[in-house]
């Protein structure tokens, strides 16, 4: 076997180098072939992203007309393009954000960086430096950079890395009470912002108890506190609108957003800030911000967004999501009936979670793992979340019918699983 180059994300390097490597050779809607032609229904979308299915031409065709024209230049100072022009006018628009600007990033990790730059930023620039601390809730993933790991609320994910932030605090992810009782004990003119994801998604797929969210955005307004929310897992058709926070009528601050922008098509990234928080940059009263990517502003990558966003609304992906939302509960309920599943978490849009039994993890921590590599034997791909837990977020492509499939995988790979005796004590 040819010795592998590549260094892989969340990986022990230690064993992944001595494994046969899995090749994905290409992708034809809600599927994937590997290098030997075999066909897996892609159950987890890529990573959140590839909300309208892999291999449409017309995305590729859209990239290589804008790349023959112009694939990119900076738009730092006052330099900007048609494109990504015509994309801020579109977001800004879908957007619940009052009088929204659009900054634009390279994905997700870059969009809540910048957010926390952006926020500490305007509390200084308004003369209150002593707001700085940036609130979130445990179990929460925001990326991988220093920042958007630091105000992460998923605790492995910070290990051994020594403190990658200061300023920061988590409260549990579903009280209302934790939330109001640390932003008393920190004082409220110390907190900077608060951001949520509006459904958890790599902390396990955690639905918002009901009226959490619009509680959450009356604590922020009464404390003056900056909402930030999220969307980069739940925006552009997932939950089964443009944004989450457009379904629960929030009306955020600022919005982050990456992975459906382009269906993965492109890397790309968004921070939409509301009028509260750009007006003082654009009147004058804070003056220049020092912050901004190479391909921020990127003029191919917004063509794709663009054609990514007709297809999701030519085709109602939305309206989808919201009619297999429905009927999640009754297709995965072979799965709530077998011996190893906890739970079966669904809720808002086309996502849910097959949490293992409490004991069978404690039995084996790496069950959710080794049942993600089952899978493939059975013709899907997917991840174990935090804790053992199977994900499911296929494209927003997908029916009844594909649910099924990922079911009756589930169960197979769960019996293999028991049969085989993997961590048996």
């Amino acid at each position: 076997m040819t010795p592998s180059h590549l260094w892989h994300g969340f990986a022990d390097m230690s064993v992944i180098r001595d494994a046969p490597p899995f090749t994905i050779a290409r992708g034809e809607g809600p599927y994937l072939f590997d290098a030997q032609g075999r066909r897996y229904l892609d159950a987890a979308a890529g990573l959140w992203f590839c909300n309208i299915g892999h291999g449409r031409r017309e995305v590729a065709d859209a990239a290589q007309k804008q790349m023959s024209l112009l694939a990119a230049y900076s738009t730092f100072g006052d330099y900007t393009n048609e494109p990504i022009e015509r994309l801020a006018t579109r977001l800004a628009a879908l957007s619940p954000t009052d009088g929204a600007s659009c900054f634009f990033s390279n994905g997700g990790s870059d969009s809540v960086d910048s957010a926390i730059k952006l926020v500490r930023r305007y509390w200084r620039g308004l003369g209150e430096p002593q707001r700085r601390v940036i609130l979130s809730r445990t179990n929460a993933y925001h990326g991988g950079h220093m920042g958007s790991t630091g105000v992460g609320g998923i605790s492995v994910d910070r290990e051994g890395f020594g403190e990658l932030i200061g300023d920061t605090a988590r409260v549990e992810w579903d009280s209302i009470e934790d939330l109001e009782k640390t932003i008393a004990n920190l004082g409220a003119e110390r907190v900077a912002a608060f951001i949520m994801e509006p459904v958890i998604a790599a902390g396990g797929c955690l639905f918002p108890p009901e009226g959490y969210l619009e509680k959450v955005a009356e604590i922020c307004g009464r404390h003056g506190i900056i909402l930030v929310v999220d969307e980069v897992v739940t925006g552009f058709g997932r939950v089964g609108d443009w944004f989450a926070s457009r379904r629960f009528g929030l009306v955020p601050d600022i919005i982050v957003c990456a992975k459906g922008i382009t269906s993965g098509y492109m890397p790309l990234g968004a921070l939409i800030a509301g009028d509260r928080v750009a007006r003082p940059f654009y009147d004058g009263t804070i003056g220049a911000v020092n912050h901004g990517y190479t391909y921020s502003g990127h003029a191919a990558g917004a063509a794709v967004a663009m054609t990514v966003m007709d297809i999701i609304e030519r085709e109602e992906l939305a309206a989808n999501s919201l009619a297999l939302e429905a009927a999640l509960p009754e297709l995965m309920r072979p799965l709530t009936e077998h011996p190893m599943v906890h739970q079966v978490r669904t809720g808002q849009g086309l996502m849910a979670a097959v949490e293992l039994l409490p004991d069978v993890v404690r039995t084996d921590p790496r069950a959710g793992n080794t049942i993600a590599l089952l899978l493939r034997d059975f013709g899907v791909l997917t991840r174990s979340l935090v804790g053992g837990q199977i994900q499911f977020s296929p494209p927003l492509t997908v029916g009844a019918a594909h649910v099924r499939e990922f079911v009756s995988a589930v169960v197979a790979s769960l019996d293999a699983y028991s049969q085989r005796g993997i961590g048996a004590s």
